[in-house]
Formats: C-alpha cells, structure tokens, sequence
C-alpha cells in the first residue's frame, strides 16, 4: 500500500536517468537497493533513459511501515506494484533487467502486461531454489530452513557472512556494499522476504512468457547452479539466449561491469 498523497514512484525512490529513445529498467533483487547498478549506470544513461528504483521491502526505503508481509509473500504482488510503477511513468516497450527474484518478478509483469516489455534481461535468476526430483535448483530444504533460521535469530552476523559468500570476494568493495545493503533492511523484513524467495516455486510460469528474453549467468553461482539458465532457456516459451560472464558470484553487474555491459549490448541490438 501506498500512503495517500504519495505516489508509488516516490514511494519507491524511483528516477530516470539519461536520454534516449529506449527505455532500460534496471530491477534489483533480494537484499539490495538500486545502488546495486552504479557501476553501469552511467554507461547506460548515455543512450537510454534508464529507471531505477527500490523495491518496498529495501532498506533505502523512507517509510518502514509500508511493506506488508501478506501483501508480499508472493511474487504477484511485486510484479503488481512494477506494472503500476511503469504505467504511472507512462512506460511501454522496454528492456527490463531484473536481478535474481526480480527476474521472475519481471516474467509474471511480462505475462500480465506483455506490451510493456520489449526484452527481459534475468540476471542470476532461478525459478525454484530447492531440488525437488531431477530438478536442481541448488538446495535442499534442511540448507533453506537453516538459512531463515539464520536471519530470524542473528540477522547481522548473517548477512555479513552472505554477502562474502554471493559477492566475488576478490571484490571486497562490491562485497561491502551488498553487506550495507543487506545491513539497512529490517531483520523481520528480511526474513519474509527470504521465505517468498527461498521457498518459491515459478516453473509453470515459464512456458507463458512471450517476451524474448535473454538470461545471463557466472560459473560459479553460490545461489544458482549452472543447470537453472539452460533449464529456463528450454522451458520459456519465448525466444532466449544464454549469456555466460566469467566472473565469480551472484553479482555480474557489480563485479564484472565491462562484461556485463557488453552482453547488454548485445541483447538490446536484437
């Protein structure tokens, strides 16, 4: 919910900047805040009009209270508040790169909304994180409970030790700013939030995205195995690519911003 007399994009730090014909929006994922895309930023706004934004559950966040643990223990929600945050920027046909849970945020958009999105861009994305048959998703459900057992009990310690294991530690400033991050949200926030994305599954969904899209992944991916990018290629419906970036770590756009910025190039000459 929005407080009356406050609109959404104010709500949610929203900006745009640079000029440009096409519009990129840049959507950061669990724990982080839009600072997350400073290294690109500043490339991008040099030929689109690029938006950034903070989703409601980040510390960057003015008002605490807003964010609705019912509200948001499902994607749905999240993908309600980017729709009406583009239409209130009067925003159609753009390239939306969605970090981890926002790049599923961005397909279940894309499947509301199809003429808003002209290209998904899904960075270190996945659409279930616990194995379940012969699908790998990375985790077991004993290492998801100890994970929210974790943040429920000593939030801090937990989210200094995460953000050394998800960021490339020979980037020790990347891995500074993503424990920041991670330091200004709210401990009963983060715990809600882990649970909607730890625990969610988003398979079915990928056979109804129409939007092509183009899926970028590392190596060595603490949060996703390198089987999840080929398993989304194969069942999303629409025309996708898989981009490799040789870095280590969840963090491509943090750790690797020249590599990064080169597969976005290649993705919005399509």
């Amino acid at each position: 919910m929005v407080k009356l007399g406050k609109t959404l994009s104010t709500t949610m730090n929203a900006r745009i900047v640079g000029s440009g014909n096409e519009v990129i929006v840049l959507a950061h994922g669990y724990g982080g805040d839009q600072s997350v895309w400073d290294n690109i930023l500043p490339f991008l706004a040099l030929r689109y009009r690029v938006l950034v934004f903070d989703w409601i559950f980040s510390g960057s966040i003015s008002d605490q209270t807003l964010f609705d643990h019912v509200k948001y223990s499902s994607y749905d929600a999240f993908a309600s508040d980017l729709i009406s945050l583009m239409e209130e920027m009067n925003l159609t046909s753009c390239v939306f790169v969605g970090h981890s849970m926002s790049g599923m945020i961005g397909c279940i958009a894309s499947i509301k909304r199809p003429e808003l999105f002209r290209r998904l861009i899904l960075v270190g994305s996945s659409p279930r994180y616990i194995n379940k048959d012969d699908y790998v998703g990375g985790f077991e459900d004993s290492d998801i409970d100890q994970i929210l057992l974790n943040i429920e009990t000593n939030y801090q310690n937990w989210a200094t030790a995460f953000a050394s294991l998800v960021v490339d530690q020979n980037d020790p400033h990347s891995v500074h700013k993503f424990a920041k991050c991670l330091a200004r949200m709210k401990p009963e926030v983060a715990l809600s939030v882990a649970k909607t994305v730890f625990l969610s599954d988003q398979r079915d969904i990928l056979d109804k995205v129409t939007t092509p899209c183009t899926i970028i992944h590392t190596p060595n991916d603490i949060v996703v195995p390198n089987s999840v990018p080929i398993y989304m290629q194969q069942k999303i419906k629409a025309k996708s690519t898989v981009e490799i970036i040789d870095t280590d770590g969840h963090f491509p756009q943090l750790t690797a911003h020249n590599q990064f910025l080169e597969v976005l190039g290649r993705a919005l000459d399509h």
